[in-house]
């Protein structure tokens, strides 16, 4: 089974590690030239490099040169995990078998960026690890691998993240194990047609408003976990980046949201739409006052 894979974010990083490991050959890698605004971005030739695997960088995969070192490794499969673009016709003909496709939510729901930093901002209950045959549409296709995990109310981005990882990566293994033993596998059928796209979040996404309630901001800060930025506020002109908060019911009811309420442990209790929250990991490191504003 001769195979090439794509990717560029550290999850892409991962997977492509555990292929390494098995009897797999794997005749090409291909990563991208620049981060682009991906936060987890990782450029996953050096790891070809280390163990003398064909690889090559490109930030157009559907450009004439990467068609044409694509045909000359033969691929019967390719796979793409964490490449944000779409394969044209032309590239996605190109293997013996397919284009395998990935994205971590439960399709044809929550299609385009980021969903798993939606997922938690969002306070979803659960997300999927899905693979499909790729088509050149936004994560469309037929799927053929699916598998959802509950999200409980302690995860963050970090271990869905590493979860989601571990997961995929045996799902994976799987399929390619049917694909080199010509074995026909079930075309996993969608439950609804209903589908919705998520948007590309920028930098205001992640800031926190004091207005909002306290639930909204936990949610926000467990989303933005590593691998990805933080959750930032606004304080004296700078941004302080927020990894973990602990909600206070307080039942304040004529307190403006963003005062500094109490500091325990010299870590402040902020007042905010509805309760409080007390900041319990925060950088870089501020000792605030009682009764400041944030």
């Amino acid at each position: 089974m001769r195979l090439i894979f794509l990717g560029s974010v550290i999850f892409s990083k991962f997977i492509l590690k555990r292929l390494i490991k098995t009897k797999y050959s794997i005749v090409g890698v291909i990563g991208k030239k620049s981060p682009k605004m991906n936060n987890d971005f990782f450029d996953i030739t050096h790891i070809a490099k280390s163990k003398k695997i064909p690889s090559m960088k490109t930030d157009d995969i559907n450009d004439e040169k990467a068609i044409k070192w694509i045909k000359r490794k033969k691929p019967d499969l390719i796979i793409c995990v964490g490449w944000s673009k779409i394969l044209s016709s032309r590239v996605l003909k190109i293997p013996k078998h397919c284009v395998i496709g990935y994205h971590p939510s439960d399709l044809p729901l929550n299609r385009g960026k980021h969903p798993i930093i939606w997922s938690l901002a969002l306070g979803l209950k659960k997300i999927g690890s899905t693979f499909f045959i790729m088509d050149n549409s936004i994560d469309n296709g037929k799927i053929i691998s699916k598998k959802i995990i509950e999200i409980k109310k302690n995860h963050n981005a970090t271990m869905i993240y590493k979860r989601l990882q571990s997961i995929a990566s045996n799902q994976l293994l799987r399929l390619i194990k049917q694909f080199s033993k010509n074995k026909k596998f079930k075309i996993i059928k969608k439950k609804s047609n209903k589908s919705n796209y998520w948007r590309k979040r920028d930098f205001k996404d992640g800031v926190i408003d004091w207005r909002m309630n306290s639930e909204t901001i936990q949610n926000l800060v467990k989303a933005l976990n590593d691998p990805y930025p933080g959750a930032v506020f606004s304080y004296k002109g700078k941004f302080i980046r927020v990894d973990e908060i602990k909600i206070k019911v307080l039942n304040i009811k004529n307190i403006e949201p963003g005062k500094v309420i109490s500091i325990i442990n010299k870590k402040p209790v902020i007042q905010t739409g509805s309760d409080a929250i007390l900041l319990k990991k925060y950088y870089p490191r501020i000792n605030f006052r009682k009764e400041e504003y944030l």
